[in-house]
Parts: C-alpha cells; sequence; structure tokens
C-alpha cells in the first residue's frame, strides 16, 4: 500500500488501535491442551503448574509452568491456546498461522497468586497472554523478528526495569530446538513456538534502522536469550554518540 509507514530499514511499521467490540467469549480446546502440555514436558520438563484463565476473550490462553532444575535453573513458561485460532498470515506464510510463545524467568521470581497483584512480578505473563491474544484481535501475525513496543509511546514494563518491548525469535534455552519448535496436530495444522526476548527502546530503535539482522547478532553476541534479565546489558546503548 502506498500509505504503509516504513521504517529507516526498509521494513513495513504496523499500529493497531484498540478496537470497540463486545467481549467473544472463548474456551480451551481439551485436545489441544493435552498435545501442547506432553510436548512441553518431552522437550522440557515436567509441568510443574498451569496458570489457568477465568473468563477468555478470542481465544483461551493458559500458561505452562516448568519449574528450574539443577539442568535448567529457571522457570519455563509457555502459552496454550494461541494456536486455538489460526493467524492472517499473508500469502506464502500458510505454514506459520499457528503459534505458541514462550519466555524463561530466574529461579528466584515470585509466582505467587499473591506477587502477581504486583505488576514487577506479573508483567513477563501479562506479555505472553497479551501478544498471544493480539494476533487474533487485530487480524495480523506474529513471526521470528517481529517486534512489539509495550505502548504507543513505548514505557517500561515495570518499575524494576527499562526494557520496554518484544522480539519473537527461536527458543534458545530448549536442547531439542528443532523437536521442539514445530508441534504437528495434523496434516493442515503444525503449531510453531516462538521465545519472546525483552528488548530496551535503544534495542527496538537499532532494529528499525538497521534491520533485525543487524540487531539479532548484537544480542547473539552478548548472549542474550529469552531468559529474562531485568537489568541485563542493553547491546545498543549510545557510547559517545556512537553504538
Amino acid at each position: 500500500m502506498s500509505d504503509q509507514e516504513i521504517s529507516p530499514s526498509k521494513h513495513p511499521i504496523y499500529r493497531h488501535e484498540t478496537k470497540d467490540r463486545p467481549l467473544q467469549i472463548a474456551h480451551g480446546d481439551e485436545e489441544a491442551i493435552a498435545l501442547i502440555t506432553q510436548h512441553v514436558e518431552q522437550h522440557i520438563g515436567p509441568i510443574y503448574t498451569i496458570f489457568h484463565e477465568i473468563i477468555s476473550d478470542l481465544v483461551h490462553i493458559d500458561i505452562i509452568v516448568v519449574a528450574p532444575t539443577s539442568e535448567r535453573n529457571y522457570y519455563t513458561l509457555v502459552t496454550c491456546g494461541m494456536s486455538n485460532l489460526p493467524m492472517a498470515v499473508p500469502e506464502g506464510a500458510e505454514a506459520f498461522r499457528y503459534a505458541e510463545l514462550m519466555l524463561c524467568l530466574p529461579p528466584d521470581w515470585p509466582m505467587s497468586e499473591k506477587a502477581f497483584h504486583q505488576e514487577e512480578h506479573y508483567w513477563p505473563i501479562r506479555s505472553l497472554k497479551m501478544l498471544a491474544r493480539l494476533p487474533h484481535e487485530y487480524d495480523t501475525w506474529l513471526h521470528v523478528a517481529h517486534t512489539i513496543p509495550n505502548g504507543n509511546p513505548a514505557t517500561p514494563y515495570a518499575s524494576n526495569t527499562k526494557l520496554i518491548g518484544m522480539m519473537l525469535f527461536v527458543p534458545e534455552t530448549v536442547k531439542s530446538f528443532t523437536e521442539f519448535f514445530t508441534l504437528t496436530f495434523s496434516p493442515d495444522k503444525e503449531v510453531h513456538f516462538f521465545s519472546l526476548i525483552p528488548l530496551y527502546a535503544e534495542e527496538m530503535d537499532f532494529k528499525l534502522k538497521h534491520g533485525a539482522d543487524a540487531l539479532i547478532t548484537k544480542l547473539e553476541k552478548a548472549g542474550v536469550t529469552e531468559y529474562i534479565q531485568l537489568n541485563r546489558k542493553n547491546v545498543c546503548k549510545k557510547l559517545f554518540g556512537l553504538f
């Protein structure tokens, strides 16, 4: 489209406005829950708990939690329900219509219902739920290297961090990545598991200016993955006016 907003790196920018619509109640798919749960246990570890949604809009999003172990000393959180509906993918990307999301949290992250009353503890869960619902709410899709700011203008997720947005990538904390990334439900449905990497404002700006590949190179060099570190190194912080 001629009026499409384009970033300096020549990629389109999409801005989604809040829709005024009634609540569309959604329910969980028991078969899908069983398949995704089994898949997570096979490739990551035993399920510690599942955060169930009480009332769901558009899709029923649960959060599967795998507890820290000596081998994987962090919580792993995986959405379950985003793939209940197909995303509105562009022509040629039909194989990626179905997706789920994941991220990892430090082993001392407060995980109780009481703790989640504080946004400093809840924002990763909130982000998983919001992004899992976003494609269905705005008739769009999410894929590797897509970045989504926390609001417009973007603001930090909570008072304890300066991270202000997410980028989708491939899971790097799962050893059997190639087997975990794709779960085949049927010949017509493959679910892909993408990771979320929180970004700083400077990293989001760098991606807009120089493209996703340039940012990914910086993140990989610094060892940044879906494991959330509230005050990790900012790989694009300016030093004396230079990156």
